[in-house]
């Protein structure tokens, strides 16, 4: 088996060695996406609208310049007998206003970056599930390529004992019939490699740039953490109930926001001018105070509040769906690690004994030709259902990874380095409370 698989992978490797390409690792699959995927680039664009808000959410209100001309006579004289004045006025919201707004925007854009990490996350999955697949297929090219080529060259020693007259017409429609389905399957194996290379090339944001061959083999250890530790981790660090937790804060304090509205903002104004008598200065003060007999804010009130117990229930959803599919995806790799271990340990070793045994009792003239052909296939199919347990193996634990955000390059720290988030305050941003305080879980 050992040497079955160092002729095919010797195989794959002298082909792309002679193709002159350069062979793309899982490494570089990933660095290449995460830099020019589209939809990543959406997700920082989003952090960047979440910034302009945040900063917007801190800023008061314009002053407002005033302009006013009284008493002015309306047959004689005109303005220089009016009294003429000019001042500003400038609206001060209620005490706590602005502070919750700021705290608003500074969540929002918390969230916006848990978020963006949420997708990178997904992308760095996907990436591996999609190479996997493209690995695995160019893997399953070269196997079903050596079973054509046996094949092939098994019809024409058939072709040759017919017409020798050793062996009877059937030996020769039996070989070219396993010859011919060998080349069906070496087409169908040829298109698998060509989508799983497409599919592979659009996540890494290069659809029309052909891959060519792929560096790196499918892994056949599974690495299962303990359950109860790895669902800890999760709930701790997953982007997805980091975001939704984000979320819920900013909920909550646009439900305290809310509480304020109906508490009136005063605007203050200063004027001075001059008035119908020579050196007559005016000066005047203004305070204006909204009554809140019509609108007491009830409305939104209720949608805050609706909003808030939305975005708690979201939370909690997003630990039940991560807590299950973390179940399911352990129980995935947990089967297919089995699977892989008895084919490594029991199945591939008794195909590559069973076809050198018939190999050995052909030369001994014990089995005819269409024996050796039944071993060869079966060997290959062994082969081919071995790289299919490998390719779940790797996909269940490349979404094992993802769940366990073992992939998270950074922090929302990270991200302020390119955006102006960093210009608010670190008490207006307060980081999320981790889960499992009675802070984090209501």
């Amino acid at each position: 088996m050992r040497t079955f698989c160092t002729v095919l992978v010797a195989g794959v490797t002298a082909c792309a060695g002679a193709s002159g390409q350069t062979q793309l690792d899982l490494a570089g699959a990933i660095g290449e996406a995460v830099a020019k995927n589209p939809e990543l680039a959406a997700a920082r664009a989003r952090i960047e609208a979440a910034t302009g808000r945040a900063l917007q959410s801190r800023a008061w209100p314009n002053p407002t310049l005033e302009l006013s001309s009284e008493e002015l006579p309306p047959h004689r004289g005109g303005f220089s007998d009016a009294q003429n004045m000019v001042g500003v006025a400038q609206t001060v919201p209620f005490p706590g206003k602005k502070q919750l707004d700021a705290r608003i925007g500074a969540q929002g854009l918390t969230a916006a970056e848990w978020e963006y990490f949420s997708r990178e996350l997904e992308l760095v999955r996907d990436v591996k599930i999609a190479f996997y697949r493209a690995l695995g297929a160019q893997k399953k090219l070269a196997v079903t390529e050596q079973l054509a080529e046996l094949a092939g060259s098994t019809a024409a020693a058939a072709r040759k004992r017919v017409e020798a007259g050793a062996a009877p017409d059937q030996e020769q429609l039996r070989a070219e019939i396993e010859h011919d389905r060998a080349v069906a399957e070496l087409a169908i194996a040829r298109r698998d490699v060509a989508e799983a290379l497409k599919t592979l090339a659009a996540l890494m944001g290069r659809p029309r740039d052909p891959l060519g061959a792929l560096a790196g083999e499918l892994t056949a250890q599974a690495q299962r953490p303990d359950l109860d530790q790895a669902r800890d981790q999760m709930l701790a660090r997953h982007p997805n109930v980091r975001a939704a937790l984000a979320h819920r804060e900013r909920a909550e304090l646009e439900l305290r926001r809310a509480k304020l509205d109906p508490y009136p903002d005063v605007t203050f104004g200063i004027a001075g001018g001059h008035g119908g008598y020579p050196n007559e200065a005016l000066m005047a003060f203004r305070i204006s105070i909204p009554l809140p007999l019509l609108d007491r804010s009830q409305g939104r009130q209720r949608e805050a509040r609706a909003l808030a117990d939305i975005a708690r229930h979201d939370l909690s959803a997003t630990e039940l769906r991560l807590t299950r599919d973390l179940a399911v995806v352990d129980e995935r790799l947990k089967a297919a690690a089995e699977q892989v271990e008895t084919y490594r340990t029991h199945i591939l070793p008794k195909s590559e004994a069973a076809s050198r045994l018939v190999r050995t009792g052909y030369e001994a003239g014990k089995f005819g030709l269409l024996d050796i052909l039944d071993t060869q296939r079966t060997r290959v199919e062994v082969q081919l259902a071995y790289y299919d347990r490998l390719l779940e193996l790797n996909t269940a634990q490349a979404e094992l990874e993802a769940l366990l955000a073992k992939n998270l390059s950074a922090t929302p720290a990270r991200l302020r380095g390119f955006n102006a988030s960093k210009l608010l305050r670190e008490e207006d941003n307060p980081p999320p409370k981790p889960l499992g305080t009675k802070e984090g879980k209501r």
